[in-house]
């Protein structure tokens, strides 16, 4: 089968190089490349684009004027083609007239300039305010940084239509009419930019009106309708929070705004923003999920934020996998600039902070992920693991009956199963650190079908290299003719180079590949599994269990080629673009099954189950794992070839705090 790659996360975005040196030959090619293609009429957008085309040129002209400010290219033949493309522009890609169609308009026929997503009347109308946006933060960058490389005309012509953009699109226009919270602060941003250009002029007071309007924008429209998710505020996109591409461009836009403003609420705003995208990153910066694209990174759009943020809270967020085809600056297949997202790109340039990197061995506690040097587990809201990266290769949560995890799962006589992981009340987590060791005991009260509440208890130990993830529960709670298991997750993707490639095989030491595209077929082992660079081994026997046929069923034949992403698009409400690709990922009916049995030496009244997730290269047998656990007046003791620990009862100690104890063996 031909590999399927992950569309753009690649690699960590601080891995790239910015030293003025690198940034210089990087800019010289962009230029170079842009200057070469310019058409004879100044026209400076990529032939190949099919949308996001209107501010195209100038987002272009914005990168001559980047060269030109920092002394690395001022030719002749620089001047021409800058002026030439300011002089398309305001000729053919600033209107005036209303676009057939645009339903989102407060004034009709308003007279005041904006730009077209795409110039052809009536053609996506819908995207004409964010490409508004971007037009004026082309703009303002071109005016702050472009005296003497435009004509004096051309710098005033420019300005007075940047006045009118702003205009449109707080007057003329519904504001924020995608609700799409990273295009609103990047308005803002464009507001009090383009108020302190007009401060800076003699006599010039609307500035002042300008910047307040944006500021009253952002706290009314903006801060406002935040979203709480685990415990932090978040902007709405597109009717959620979290967006793997979109948060990261929310983080440059506050990084930006604090720059022109000074106003201390950006930065406190970006520290939530951070804080939760440290919070889900795992070791090596994979993540997915977001209402517009589910596993897409940004690329040069993200980079301004994650290295300022980075160093503002004291994590290393610059881990993030993000698109390297894009990382310097927004660009097509063929490598000319494409103008769009410039201004991140310009202001990246033009800032001289450092990515924070933290220690690769440390233990990481956040309160919903621990990392610890190239192995981490990340949790949901609810303290479930979805994202399990080790070896170079993530378990994402997998689905059994729509219902999504990696936990203890029942399967009750009538062949109907019960994943374990909804918690009935608040849960609580006691965590370890120390002696090489890293760990955290989860403690959860969860209602069986037969409303019968019991704890579930699992502790997570990490070395750096290997996760163990040792599961106790009552088992006398559950019906005596019921199966209970542990749901190990869905091996999803492993690095190849600067990429991720999509696991479509697994296999047992000594055995042939298992396809995980067939369905209905079962994988039995005696407790090893390979996949990718990744090695599940748990304490008893392991099965893999693929889906039945089906676009709701991952891997089955009709999604095997398929990433996670396409699939949750194909099961949206909407086509791809304005679909919420999460709502479709919980339309997902079940996904390959990697189930592990008990473990046989331990209490009869209880089970216990004991994965390990580590380096495939370190596989040496196929068999299970040495686990065993024992009752002790304090609670339960498991003894694992790495460590030994104490899972203390669930009730707690007095004071109902758990009690765990972790040592190295």
């Amino acid at each position: 089968m031909t590999p399927v790659y992950l569309p753009s996360q690649h690699a960590s975005l601080h891995d790239l190089p910015d030293d003025p040196d690198t940034l210089r030959a990087v800019l010289a090619v962009a230029v170079a490349k842009a200057v070469a293609g310019q058409q004879p009429d100044g026209n400076l957008e990529d032939p190949a684009a099919d949308d996001d085309i209107g501010d195209m040129t100038l987002g272009v002209v914005s990168l001559l004027c980047l060269a030109w400010h920092r002394a690395d290219r001022r030719d002749a033949e620089l001047v021409a083609a800058a002026r030439r493309g300011t002089d398309f522009f305001l000729a053919h890609r600033v209107f005036r007239t209303d676009n057939p169609g645009e339903m989102f308009l407060r004034v009709r026929d308003s007279g005041l300039p904006h730009i077209r997503y795409l110039p052809a009347a009536g053609e996506h109308p819908f995207g004409d305010w964010p490409s508004t946006v971007w037009g004026l933060l082309h703009a303002v960058n071109v005016l702050d940084i472009g005296r003497g490389l435009l004509t004096d005309q051309q710098h005033a012509d420019l300005t007075e239509v940047a006045v009118g953009l702003w205009r449109w699109l707080t007057e003329a226009s519904l504001f924020n009419p995608q609700q799409t919270a990273n295009q609103a602060i990047g308005a803002v941003v464009a507001g009090l930019t383009l108020g302190r250009h007009l401060r800076a002029r003699s006599g010039v007071h609307e500035g002042d009106r300008i910047a307040a309007e944006a500021m009253s924008l952002y706290d009314k429209e903006i801060r406002s309708a935040r979203l709480l998710d685990r415990g932090l505020r978040l902007p709405a996109e597109h009717g959620a929070g979290h967006d793997q591409n979109y948060l990261p461009i929310s983080l440059t836009f506050l990084a930006r705004a604090f720059q022109v403003s000074g106003e201390q609420c950006f930065l406190d705003d970006g520290d939530e923003i951070a804080r939760y995208l440290e919070g889900r990153l795992s070791s090596r910066g994979f993540d997915f999920g977001g209402p517009r694209y589910s596993e897409q990174h940004c690329g040069c759009e993200g980079m301004l934020g994650l290295r300022l943020f980075s160093t503002r809270i004291g994590a290393d967020i610059g881990r993030y996998l993000g698109d390297r085809r894009v990382a310097y600056y927004c660009a097509g297949p063929s490598g000319v600039p494409s103008g769009h997202f410039a201004f991140a790109t310009v202001w990246f340039w033009l800032d001289d902070r450092r990515w924070h990197r933290g220690p690769s061995d440390a233990v990481v506690h956040t309160p919903f992920s621990l990392r610890q040097g190239r192995t981490s587990v990340s949790f949901t809201g609810q303290l479930t693991p979805y994202l399990i990266d080790v070896g170079d290769t993530v378990a994402i949560e997998s689905v059994v009956d729509h219902q999504h995890g990696i936990g203890p799962l029942v399967r009750y006589q009538d062949g109907k199963r019960m994943l374990l992981t909804r918690a009935l009340g608040p849960m609580r987590t006691r965590e370890g650190t120390g002696a090489r060791l890293g760990a955290r005991l989860v403690t959860k009260a969860v209602v069986t079908r037969d409303q019968v509440m019991l704890a579930v208890q699992q502790l997570f130990v990490s070395d750096g290299a290997r996760l163990h993830v040792v599961t106790v529960l009552d088992r006398t709670a559950l019906p005596a003719d019921a199966e209970v298991m542990f749901l190990a997750g869905l091996p999803y993707a492993t690095a190849e180079g600067d990429r991720q490639r999509k696991i479509v095989e697994v296999a047992a030491p000594g055995g042939g590949p298992f396809d995980l595209g067939r369905p209905g077929k079962v994988l039995a082992t005696s407790g090893t599994l390979v996949a990718g660079g990744l090695a599940i081994t748990a304490g008893a026997r392991l099965r893999v269990i693929n889906p039945p046929a089906g676009r709701a069923h991952v891997n089955s034949p009709h999604t095997v080629g398929l990433t996670q992403e396409q699939v949750a698009f194909e099961l949206t409400d909407d086509p791809r673009g304005y679909g919420n690709p999460d709502a479709g990922w919980q339309r997902v009916a079940q996904t390959n099954l990697v189930l592990a049995d008990r473990i046989a030496d331990a209490p009869s009244d209880l089970a216990v189950f004991a994965v390990r997730y580590g380096p495939a290269d370190e596989v040496t047998a196929a068999g299970p794992i040495p686990v065993s656990a024992s009752r002790t007046a304090d609670g339960v003791r498991v003894l694992a070839p790495d460590f030994t620990a104490l899972i203390g009862h669930p009730s707690g100690d007095a004071h109902g705090e758990p009690v765990l104890r972790v040592t190295a063996r």
